[in-house]
């Protein structure tokens, strides 16, 4: 049966191909990112978000809604600078941008915003489907994080500061946990990120590279009752290194 979420898939798809594809320019994560931040002065730029309905507009001074509108307005700056990119079939699947369109093992690009003023705690993902996921697509490992910092004031929102990320890079221990994740009634939910961005002030800091933190994931499944004794966690580790030297050709280091 075709969902309306793949006839919406195909139908971006088509509009993507027809309209901004034909003359459309191949960039890096590490180029869009250059290109936004560095080229555009990004930092520092400022933005109102506008509800209107009927004859009444209002500008709308909650943080609720700021992460989503942020990555759609990227979106909308891709196609305007004429950037190529596709997205996944569904919207909650990961990334938000597959900015390689003939290998989708690369260039993979998830937007994470938070409050500049607060702690960065966005979901990085769901413990258990980050657990699945990264057997079946060890390469997600190699993803890059555009994660955007901005504080609100009265209506106004300003980009404070951006960051050009690989999950490893973002990401530590706590004090209970080999691997920081948000805890409810003593089970690892989602994986949290830790200040990545101010290592003088914070006990613990980023792991040093990508086998550091998927030892730690490791770790915390084994840490985890739930998990500690189950035939995934037994091999998971071992697994995910294989299908990583698999699927890229390259040592998980």
């Amino acid at each position: 049966m075709v969902t309306i979420a793949v006839i919406n898939y195909l139908l971006n798809y088509f509009i993507f191909v027809v309209c901004h594809k034909s003359n459309s320019m191949k960039l890096t994560a590490k180029q869009l990112y250059q290109k936004l931040v560095v080229d555009n002065d990004f930092i520092g730029k400022k933005g109102k978000i506008i509800f209107k309905l009927m004859d009444i507009s209002l500008e709308v001074g909650t943080k609720d809604t700021v992460g989503n509108l942020v990555q759609e307005w990227i979106k909308a700056w891709m196609i305007k600078e004429k950037i190529e990119f596709s997205n996944p079939p569904h919207t909650q699947d990961f990334p938000d941008f597959l900015l390689d369109s003939t290998d989708h093992r690369k260039d993979l690009l998830e937007i994470k915003c938070f409050d500049y003023n607060a702690s960065p705690n966005f979901d990085i993902a769901a413990f258990l489907a980050y657990r699945r996921s990264l057997l079946e697509f060890p390469f997600r490992l190699d993803s890059d994080y555009l994660i955007i910092g901005y504080a609100m004031e009265s209506t106004e929102i300003i980009i404070k500061d951006v960051w050009f990320k690989k999950v490893w890079e973002i990401c530590g221990p706590s004090e209970k946990w080999d691997l920081r994740c948000n805890v409810k009634q003593g089970e690892p939910a989602n994986i949290r990120p830790i200040k990545w961005y101010n290592n003088s002030r914070t006990t613990f800091k980023p792991f040093n590279n990508a086998l550091e933190f998927v030892k730690a994931f490791d770790g915390t499944q084994r840490q985890w009752a739930r998990t500690s004794r189950d035939a995934v966690t037994s091999t998971w580790l071992r697994n995910v290194i294989s299908g990583y030297k698999k699927a890229t050709g390259k040592d998980l280091i």
